[in-house]
């Protein structure tokens, strides 16, 4: 291995243990909501990722998180050729470490070879990340299997919070977070992490989006909602005003998931926060999940259409 990698591993094994204590919130559903501390960024070379974790960083609830950047080098078949593999992975981390210009107390990172859907998974469990960010190509259904694409196995394999990228998109400064709202706990996850995500943010605002259901694919417009107080909106709103976070509540009729990519392009959101339950039984959290590989999923077919970024909050059950 060349000498001049020597560091990256250095850096990345001294750090990979990070530190664990966080500091807690209160929610309006009586639970203890986690500051994300731990940030693992997994990156290719394409910059994407990158400038989405540059932009977060900027934010101040994010501004203490600490990022390990993941480079995988994938087996080769001679060991001339994965020599070559291994320099040039290493000068990836090392273009990724200087553009995101961060404090070196606040970054690590890892080389490794392997699969990398099997290794960013691997990574992110040894470390507890509290967030994956990946860059995407968002290809629909069974593309994404055909063409082995790691952020859809990552995306059903991992059950960690997950921030994608995709590769055409314009990444904005974060000031419009939306969540897709129902009675669901992933919903009510989505809402903890966007208000936590715009604490401190000036010119904030959090669009709390409802969408009545119409399988037939009829539209209406976007309207604005004043919601009942003990309504789901209306918790949600009155959680916002509390911690001082700028709430907007809106409503339309259609299908879901092309409805939810309607709202977030009209009002031109920043950041797409949406609900994703993994509910598969223990005993086959290893293997993959079907609806979300193929692409029928809610969440995966907000990820592959939306025009923002969108983080995909997992909960069990």
């Amino acid at each position: 291995m060349p000498k001049y990698l020597t560091w990256l591993f250095s850096i990345s094994e001294k750090h990979l243990k990070l530190n664990t204590s966080s500091k807690n919130h209160k929610n309006l559903y009586g639970k203890d909501v986690n500051m994300i501390q731990k940030i693992l960024l997994a990156v290719s070379g394409l910059g994407h990722a990158e400038e989405m974790l540059k932009n977060l960083k900027e934010m101040p609830s994010f501004q203490g998180a600490k990022v390990t950047v993941l480079h995988v080098v994938t087996p080769q078949s001679t060991a001339a050729v994965m020599t070559d593999k291994w320099e040039e992975g290493g000068k990836i981390l090392a273009k990724a470490i200087q553009y995101l210009n961060l404090d070196p107390s606040q970054v690590s990172s890892i080389l490794r070879q392997g699969d990398p859907k099997d290794v960013v998974c691997q990574v992110a469990d040894e470390m507890e990340a509290d967030l994956i960010i990946m860059g995407s190509r968002g290809m629909k259904r069974l593309q994404s299997i055909l063409s082995n694409s790691v952020s859809q196995y990552v995306f059903q394999l991992s059950s960690r919070p997950m921030l994608l990228v995709k590769d055409d998109i314009y990444v904005k400064n974060i000031k419009r977070v939306m969540v897709a709202m129902d009675n669901s706990e992933s919903a009510k996850n989505s809402l903890n992490l966007a208000l936590f995500l715009l604490r401190g943010v000036v010119g904030g605002q959090l669009v709390l989006a409802n969408i009545n259901t119409d399988l037939g694919g009829k539209l209406s417009g976007i309207t604005d909602l004043q919601p009942e107080r003990n309504s789901v909106l209306g918790m949600a709103m009155a959680e916002a005003e509390r911690q001082s976070v700028a709430v907007r509540c809106v409503t339309s009729s259609g299908k879901p998931g092309e409805e939810i990519c309607r709202l977030s392009r009209d009002l031109n959101i920043d950041l797409l926060l949406i609900g994703s339950p993994d509910r598969r039984p223990s005993i086959a959290k290893s293997f993959v999940d079907i609806d979300r590989l193929i692409g029928s999923s809610l969440s995966d077919y907000v990820r592959v259409n939306a025009t923002s970024p969108v983080l995909l909050v997992r909960t069990i059950g």
